[in-house]
Order: C-alpha cells, then sequence, then structure tokens
C-alpha cells in the first residue's frame, strides 16, 4: 500500500521497463538501508532541537497565561481569551495542555510538538503513496518526512519564536500541522464507513482550526478551494464526489469556527484596540501595502536555502517509488504544481492582509507567524520533489545514471541538514545563557516573595528577539505586572542587574542586555 516492507518488490519489475526489471535487483534491496542511513541525518537534527527544548523558559505572553492557569484552571483561561483577549477558544484548550505543568510544560513543549508534526507528516506521506499506489523502500517516507519536518521548524528566520516559545507555536505552526492531520482519515479512507469517519474529521478539524489561527483558517480555504477547481478536469464519478464532500464538509466546518470567533468579545476588543476593521484591511491602499510586504517575505523565503532540502527528499522518494503509473499523470505533471504555488502565493498574501492590522510592516520581519503558509510551501517543495524524480526514473533506466541522480540528492539533504544545523548550535547557547539567568532570578525572587518582600527588582533575561519585563533599557514596561502576579508580588521594578549569590543574598551582578 504505502511503504515496501518485505521480499515481494525486490523482485518486482522496474518502472520504465526496459526488461531489465525481470531479473532480481540486488540494488534494490541495497536501497533499503541506504535510504535508513540517510535519514539519521534529518532525525538527528530534530534530536538535537528536541533535546534543546529543556532549556525553554517562559517570557512574554508566557508571564500572563501561567498564573490565570494556576489561579483560575481551564474555564479561567478559556474566558481570558473569548472575553478579552482574541476569541481563540481552541488556542485557550492548548494553552492550558501545557500551561498546567508550569515550567516543565514550556521545556516539554517542544520535543512532543515536534514529535506531533513529524508524525503527522510521516502519516501523511505514508497515505498519499497509498492512495497513490505506489511503494517506496524502508527509510524513504521517515526520510521525507524528517527533512520537511526539519525544513518546516528550523529554516525560518527566527526558530525560538517558530518552535520553542509555546504561544506563537500553537497559532502559527501546530494549526497548519492540524489542519493537515485532518487529511490523512480521507487518503486512507476505502469503505463508506472510513469516509464517514473523514468527513466528521473534517468538521470538527475545520471547528477546532477556526478557533484556532485566522491565518490557517485562510490558507485551508484558499487550499480546500483550489482542490475543488482543479478536480472539475477530472473524470466524473464517485471519486471526485467524495472529495468534493469532504472539502464541502471541511468549509463548514471552518466557517462555523471562523463565526465562534469572529463574533466572541474578545476578538471585538481586539479589532478595536488595533483597529482592524474589515473595511480597513480591504482597503486598496491597505491591499497595496500587504502586497509589497508578502514581496519582502517571498524574498527571504526563496532565498532560505535549507528548504532545498525537501525538494531533494521528495527527489529521492520519486526515484525508488515503484507503481502507480498513470498515463493521465504523465502528461499533465505540471498542474499539480502549479495548482500548488497558486494556493501558496494566494494563502500566503491573504495571511498578510489579516495579519498586517496587528503587526504592521513588522509582518515583513515577524517570521513566527509565517509558518501558517510555510507548510504549505514545503509540502509542494516536497510534492515537486517527488514528481521530478517520477519524471526522471523513467528516462534513466541504467543504473549509473539512476545512482549519480539519487547520490546527489541525498547530498541536498545531507547539505540542507548542515545548514540548519549551525544556526540551531548557536541558538542553543544564547538559551542555555538565558536558561541559567533565568533559573537564578525565578530562585531570588521566589524567596523574597516567600519573606514578605512585596515590591522587588527585575532584570531582562530576553533570548530570540523575545519580548521582557523592561526591554529596551527599561523602556518597555510589559508584561511587567503579569510577573508580579506570577510571584504574588503587587509590583516588579527595572534592575539593569541580576540578583547576586544565593535566594535572599543581596547585591546584583550585570544583567545581559535587554
Amino acid at each position: 500500500m504505502s511503504t515496501d516492507t518485505g521480499a515481494g518488490p525486490d523482485t518486482a519489475p522496474d518502472a520504465g521497463g526496459d526488461g531489465a526489471g525481470d531479473r532480481p535487483r540486488p540494488a534494490r534491496r541495497w536501497a533499503v538501508p541506504w535510504t535508513a542511513v540517510l535519514a539519521l541525518a534529518p532525525f538527528a537534527l530534530l534530536g538535537a532541537a528536541f533535546r534543546f527544548g529543556r532549556l525553554v523558559r517562559p517570557g512574554a505572553d508566557d508571564w500572563c497565561f501561567l498564573p490565570v492557569v494556576r489561579d483560575e484552571g481551564a474555564l479561567g483561561m478559556l474566558a481570558k481569551f473569548y472575553l478579552h483577549d482574541n476569541g481563540r477558544v481552541a488556542n485557550a484548550l492548548l494553552v492550558v495542555g501545557y500551561g498546567a505543568f508550569g515550567v516543565p510544560g514550556h521545556q516539554w513543549f517542544a520535543p512532543v510538538s515536534g514529535a506531533v508534526v513529524l508524525g503527522v507528516l510521516w502519516a501523511l506521506t505514508a497515505a498519499a503513496l497509498g492512495r497513490a499506489g505506489l511503494t517506496a523502500p524502508r527509510g524513504a517516507v521517515p526520510l521525507v518526512a524528517a527533512t520537511a519536518t526539519a525544513a518546516f521548524l528550523l529554516a525560518t528566520p527566527d526558530t525560538y519564536k517558530t518552535f520553542y516559545w509555546p504561544a506563537n507555536s500553537v497559532s502559527h505552526t501546530l494549526a497548519p500541522v492540524l489542519a493537515c492531520a485532518a487529511v490523512i482519515p480521507l487518503l486512507r479512507a476505502r469503505t463508506r464507513r472510513g469516509h464517514a469517519l473523514a468527513s466528521a474529521t473534517a468538521l470538527v478539524a475545520g471547528v477546532f482550526i477556526g478557533t484556532l489561527s485566522e491565518e490557517t483558517t485562510v490558507v485551508a480555504c484558499v487550499v480546500l478551494g483550489t482542490v475543488l477547481l482543479t478536480g472539475l478536469r477530472t473524470p466524473p464519478g464517485p471519486g471526485r464526489t467524495r472529495i468534493r464532500s469532504w472539502c464541502a464538509v471541511a468549509l463548514a466546518g471552518l466557517a462555523t469556527g471562523t463565526a465562534v470567533l469572529y463574533l466572541s468579545p474578545g476578538a471585538r476588543a481586539r479589532r478595536a484596540r488595533f483597529g482592524a476593521d474589515t473595511g480597513s484591511m480591504l482597503d486598496p491602499e491597505a491591499l497595496g501595502a500587504a502586497l509589497r510586504v508578502f514581496g519582502e517575505i517571498l524574498g527571504t523565503v526563496l532565498t532560505t536555502w535549507p528548504y532545498l532540502g525537501a525538494v531533494a527528499a521528495g527527489v529521492l522518494l520519486g526515484l525508488s517509488a515503484r507503481g502507480g503509473d498513470r498515463p493521465a499523470d504523465r502528461r499533465r505533471p505540471l498542474l499539480p504544481v502549479l495548482a500548488g504555488l497558486l494556493a501558496f502565493l494566494v494563502s500566503g498574501y491573504l495571511c498578510v492582509v489579516v495579519t498586517r492590522p496587528v503587526l504592521g510592516a513588522d509582518v515583513a520581519t515577524a517570521s513566527r507567524v509565517w509558518g501558517d503558509f510555510l507548510l504549505l510551501y514545503v509540502l509542494l517543495l516536497t510534492g515537486t520533489g517527488v514528481l521530478l524524480g517520477r519524471a526522471v526514473a523513467p528516462r534513466v533506466r541504467r543504473p549509473a545514471p539512476r545512482t549519480a541522480a539519487a547520490v546527489v540528492a541525498a547530498a541536498g539533504c545531507v547539505l540542507a541538514c548542515a545548514g540548519l544545523a549551525g544556526p540551531l548550535l548557536r541558538l542553543e547557547r544564547e538559551m542555555a545563557v538565558r536558561a541559567h539567568d533565568w533559573d537564578h532570578q525565578d530562585r531570588w525572587l521566589r524567596d523574597r516573595a516567600a519573606r514578605g518582600a512585596r515590591v522587588l527588582p527585575y532584570a531582562p533575561v530576553p533570548v530570540g528577539g523575545m519580548l521582557e519585563p523592561f526591554g529596551g533599557h527599561g523602556r518597555r514596561v510589559w508584561p511587567a505586572p503579569c510577573v508580579a502576579r506570577y510571584y504574588h508580588l503587587d509590583e516588579v521594578t527595572y534592575s539593569p542587574r541580576l540578583p547576586r549569590g544565593g535566594p535572599g543574598a543581596p547585591g546584583t551582578a550585570p544583567a545581559r542586555p535587554a
């Protein structure tokens, strides 16, 4: 169905058919451990990234979320989001999921969410192969999933906020992954009951995504619309009818969730704070400014070369996959690529339109909020690589050229992982320094608060461009009141120096610049 697990395909004819496939193919048996060994590169990179999650400490919005979860529980957090902040009730539920565990919840968020991303992309790749009637060597599907995961999580200019900061990740990193997870039951469905389950999943997922992330909702709607339009070119039949009905159910779920969010008191309050009414977003001047901002984002994304690792992994999968050859697909190999490219460009631009009223021109540099459409970009690159490999395979029938093409693609995967490793290691060193400083100040503040202090100094300990109380050398106060509540204090004041010595010890030590 999806991945090759044993003896049968080892002696199957080669797709490309020059007669050589009638002989047993030892090269096929060699490819099994080779793809598995190659997969160690992205898995090692992800393993290191997951391990560095132990260095995460609360910051920015986390300071305000943690006291609410601690003091008021899940209902308090739901009320905060729905009534006051932004209306994202699904977001509130995910915040409770990690915030209920305090600091350890933040430390475990990266490895757990990273494993979810990897698992979803792994299952999605295997399901897509099965639906296409393809088989692949052992290790090929994990290689593609791990490389795509590494590119999605680590190739952005601000990995800390994209991957390690839970408050951002649940809205802009996990949200599109959860939307992808809803597609897997559709790809796996073979019976009427399976299709009913897939539709029910689409409805629930649509409502959840609609109350989790406006930007992911936009991307999902554009992708679903693209699928419906491109499906008009396929012959009528039960398959097209089921896909169209599934898309309709998913759109209904997204519309329901969006209505709940948009009409919530929290969303109205947020629009009032930022002046982000629908008319201002659709003003011609605003649309033109959003287009210029999206052009800047594209300039950054398209010149980030480690994303090419997703293409290379896709090429390897396309070269090694067998079966599923349909002449109609070979005559129109560019149709899915062009449709995907159009969906990426339209959804990315619309995400900027939606986000710009809140972040302004900073959207061009706030890569933490690009994840909603960057996952589609990574999947598009991977799918393009698979189609490229499938197109090249029948034209390169002799072992030497085929091996050369595979070696080049394998080198691309390894180089992409190496390119992502350097910035990740530098970030790890910054996170280690911040974790040490944060823990030291945390112990000091808790000790002084336990002794009855009501007002204490706080020195900013930033990392990855995160907002901290008294950033900008004391000029930015937020979220100082949340820090005070977290430590059961009346107020925290600005200090340019960290506390010196152990808890309760007098004196201070210089803090890092905020």
